[in-house]
């Protein structure tokens, strides 16, 4: 028996999912989860907001979620378990703040397999407009979960495939893209512009920046739901977390360095913005002309509609079984297929759900802005709730002077955060605030019932005292 499967069981849990995971399959699935292409399909919109300077914009945001990743990798030390925030929030601080630090997080989760399915659709139909967008909706629902039905090894190789050909198509773009430069084409801007524009630069930009690229690292954290399914020592969750955040963070800086030399009109995108979601095909069309542009953005969609989003179902589905195991969501969603080793149910569930969201959405002409911002919000606020239990662990609890690990990393991510979700949507706090509202509602309905969230362990630990 492993040592994590034992600390498994000493919380209560008997080991259901399958150990197969390597540290390389948790790189590679955080990397797809954050897709390395991701800024093809929002570059515009970060453009627009960091006033030309994208790749500071990217780099600023990657040392803020390294603050974050951080906290993820003593929690998950200290817990190796399924549940991600829940699970930390819950152990660490106390079982009824872990169901609320769950439920926040759900809102991420539940939602944003439905967001990149619908992104994906809207991308594919203006691709091929003769196939609507809610059979290409349903196609992608389908097909992820067939993929995550076999099983977690299953999901991991064709993860290990659509890397490679994202990092493929990225290298084609790359190349072309300096050859052009090289050769004139693009603004040029002396160059370093993307990093350090004097002509907009202050510091509100700057803090208006991380507030932008923060929201473009979402989905590391999914690489916390497989705790279960890690074959290594706990470690492994924290360090790959690390690992994938500053890979995928280099690889975001490098191409939108180069796109931002090659934007046809700098100053009009940041003046009006890009509407219409092409600022970085128009970039590549300037670099090689319409078949990079209609490369990359059929690579946008295959990339957000398949591979992100197969392990966003993935990553779901882990962390309502982990809900489900604690009796804090229905039992049902904690049934592990018996041969697969899959939370089954769980993962229909998110399909049918990412489905009917997806057709919903599709029908509003704010469906894809109001999602996003949503799924932002509920991350933001999870997080927070992650920073204060490294501390009430670690500092409080136990007593640790380990001061830079478990109390100032944890305060910075705080205050960044923080500042995230004072400065989002208006829509999306009054929305966001209203799905914490009705997960208090729940609790207190547990508590009148005298059915207090507890997770497993825990209630023994207190009868022994």
């Amino acid at each position: 028996m492993s040592t994590e499967q034992a600390k498994l069981e000493q919380y209560g849990y008997t080991q259901e999912l399958k150990r197969s995971l390597g540290f390389r399959d948790l790189v590679v699935y955080g990397l797809i989860f954050m897709v390395p292409i991701a800024p093809f399909g929002i570059f515009g919109s970060v453009f627009e907001g960091a006033g030309g300077m994208v790749a500071l914009a990217y780099a600023v945001g990657m040392l803020a979620m390294l603050f974050t990743a951080a906290s993820y990798a003593q929690m998950s030390r200290a817990f190796p378990m399924a549940g991600s925030v829940y699970t930390y929030a819950g152990r660490g601080i106390a079982a009824p703040v872990g169901f609320l630090a769950g439920w926040m997080i759900l809102l991420d989760y539940v939602l944003v397999p439905g967001l990149l399915y619908l992104i994906a659709s809207v991308a594919m139909n203006s691709l091929v407009p003769g196939v609507p967008v809610w059979l290409w909706l349903a196609g992608f629902v389908v097909l992820n979960t067939v993929v995550n039905f076999f099983g977690i090894e299953m999901t991991a190789r064709i993860n290990r495939i659509m890397l490679l050909a994202e990092l493929a198509i990225l290298a084609i773009f790359l190349v072309v893209g300096v050859v052009a430069l090289a050769q004139g084409k693009g603004h040029g801007g002396g160059g370093f512009t993307p990093i350090y524009n004097g002509d907009t630069f202050s510091w509100g930009l700057v803090f208006g920046a991380v507030s932008i690229a923060v929201l473009s690292f979402l989905g590391f954290d999914g690489i916390s739901t497989l705790a279960e399914e890690n074959r290594e020592s706990a470690r492994a969750i924290g360090r790959s977390m690390v690992a994938a955040l500053v890979l995928v963070g280099l690889l975001f800086i490098v191409q939108t360095w180069v796109a931002s030399l090659l934007v046809p009109d700098p100053d009009a995108l940041v003046k009006d913005g890009d509407p219409d979601g092409t600022a970085f095909y128009d970039a590549a069309r300037v670099a090689g002309g319409a078949w990079l542009a209609k490369l990359t953005a059929l690579a946008t969609a295959i990339a957000w509609g398949f591979a992100n989003s197969l392990v966003a179902q993935a990553a779901t589905s882990r962390l309502l079984y982990a809900m489900a195991r604690d009796r804090q969501l229905p039992r049902f969603l904690a049934r592990v297929h018996p041969t697969r080793r899959v939370p089954v149910n769980a993962t229909l569930l998110v399909a049918a759900v990412s489905l009917a969201l997806g057709l919903y959405m599709a029908e509003r002409d704010d469906g894809i802005t109001l999602l996003s911002s949503l799924v932002n919000f509920g991350a933001m606020t999870a997080f927070l709730t992650l920073h204060v239990s490294v501390v009430v662990h670690y500092v409080v609890r136990s007593g640790s002077r380990d001061w830079w690990r478990h109390l100032v990393a944890p305060a910075i991510g705080f205050l960044i955060l923080g500042y995230v979700v004072v400065n989002a949507k208006v829509a999306a706090q009054k929305l966001a605030f209203l799905w914490l509202a009705i997960g208090v509602a729940v609790l207190v309905a547990l508590l009148v019932r005298h059915r207090r969230p507890a997770l497993a362990g825990i209630e023994e630990e207190e009868d022994g005292k």
